[in-house]
């Protein structure tokens, strides 16, 4: 099975805390659910990780541009979470 994008690991995960939160779940699926919902919210953490870091901001120095670490202050929002 190919691995699934972001955007759709992210969709499910969306999707399962739609079904947690509803009434109709029994426990036994609840359970799955939840150990399914929290694999896939690590692994999305990780990915965010991997891309936090390989993002690089572009300052222009004269003619050149020049790679500079990401700035994390401009990533978090104005609640100061990121």
């Amino acid at each position: 099975m190919p691995k699934l994008t972001f955007e759709k690991q992210l969709s499910r995960l969306e999707e399962i805390v739609e079904k947690l939160e509803g009434e109709t779940t029994d426990l036994d699926a609840s359970v799955k659910l939840f150990e399914e919902g929290m694999a896939l919210s690590q692994e999305l953490s990780q990915k965010l990780e991997t891309v936090k870091f390989k993002v690089q901001e572009l300052k222009k120095k004269g003619a050149q541009l020049i790679p500079a670490p990401f700035d994390t202050e401009l990533a978090e929002d104005s609640d100061g979470q990121e």
